[in-house]
């Protein structure tokens, strides 16, 4: 079996991997699509000390598991849980004390040309969304975990920071939702892009301090986060959706003093995602940069690292 593998903080495709055997409750998922995101890069930098196959964002055909599922499309949930700790019986599965995270934590990733998951992690794709469109299921979940913490009505004044994949994301599913959106970032043309479905775009210079209900970084550097933090009023809501390689420090007397609620922000619901997807409310096409085979899944990486570029997939049937 091919696989991307991180070891060392060192790329390398590999030819000599096992096809992993499902063990009781889980699905032998033989990968189509697998989408090259920001936590895979930032794995590669070092912000987790991960070994194995990489790839969070995927979708699949079942080879081998339940009778209705076998053949079947499907994404995953890429959070294992163990259904047995505090978090798990709290329904808070996606903090299990005892998770493996496909391609993050002590689970090989979908970078490769199977992969395994419990099956209730996976959910079938409707017929209406296409393959390259399914992959995206993964992080627009994640976009659409900001309304499932946060109440966000059309009166609310919102601000995107971030034009990059993730943030694409954000601001679309954020637009269904009627609120005064501005999103801001470095690049004309990534801008150019939700300008074209209507979203007000700018740049970081064009903020005025203090004017905004909640703000959600996602650029996942310090600069953003500090103009992220700035642009909030008294009382207003940050919510992160980005990772951190490095060290993050922050103005904690302006946190206290403007009373600002800070909130991680991390997976999110699945079926909503794919319901936004076969009803096609999501611009997938406009997000993907480039495609690779498996076999030239290193130049994919060096492509996905440089900047300003959106997503890159790799596809397993090529």
């Amino acid at each position: 079996m091919k696989g991307i593998w991180l070891e060392n903080q060192q790329l390398q495709l590999r030819t000599d991997l096992a096809t992993p055997t499902p063990p009781e409750g889980e699905a032998l998922v033989k990968v189509l699509r697998a989408g090259i995101c920001n936590t895979d890069l930032e794995l590669i930098r070092g912000y987790y000390p991960y070994t194995g196959i990489l790839g969070h964002e995927f979708v699949g055909v079942v080879a081998e598991g339940p009778e209705n599922l076998v053949n079947q499309r499907v994404v995953g949930e890429i959070n294992a849980s163990c259904g047995e700790c505090s978090f798990c019986r709290r329904g808070e599965p996606t903090h299990c004390q005892n998770r493996t995270v496909l391609g993050i934590v002590n689970r090989n990733g979908a970078f490769a040309d199977y992969l395994t998951l419990p099956v209730k992690n996976l959910h079938p794709v409707p017929d209406t969304v296409e393959t390259n469109a399914a992959t995206f299921t993964e992080p627009l979940a994640a976009a659409l975990e900001i309304q499932e913490q946060v109440s966000i009505t059309p009166e609310d004044k919102v601000l995107v920071v971030g034009d990059g994949k993730l943030g694409q994301l954000v601001a679309q599913s954020l637009a269904l939702t009627g609120c005064r959106l501005l999103v801001i970032g470095r690049h004309r043309q990534k801008l150019e892009n939700l300008e074209a479905l209507g979203i007000a775009v700018g740049f970081a210079d064009e903020i005025q301090e203090g004017t905004f209900d909640r703000t959600v970084e996602c650029t996942g550097n310090p600069e953003g986060f500090a103009i992220a933090l700035r642009a909030l009023r008294p009382r207003g809501t940050l919510i992160l959706k980005s990772t951190y390689a490095g060290q993050l420090t922050l103005d904690a007397s302006a946190l206290v003093v403007n009373e600002i609620t800070l909130i991680g922000s991390r997976c999110g619901p699945f079926d909503k995602a794919l319901e936004l997807l076969a009803n096609h409310q999501i611009d997938i096409n406009r997000l993907i940069q480039a495609e690779y085979p498996l076999s030239q899944g290193l130049e994919g990486f060096q492509l996905a690292q440089q900047k300003g570029v959106l997503k890159v997939l790799l596809n397993m049937e090529q």
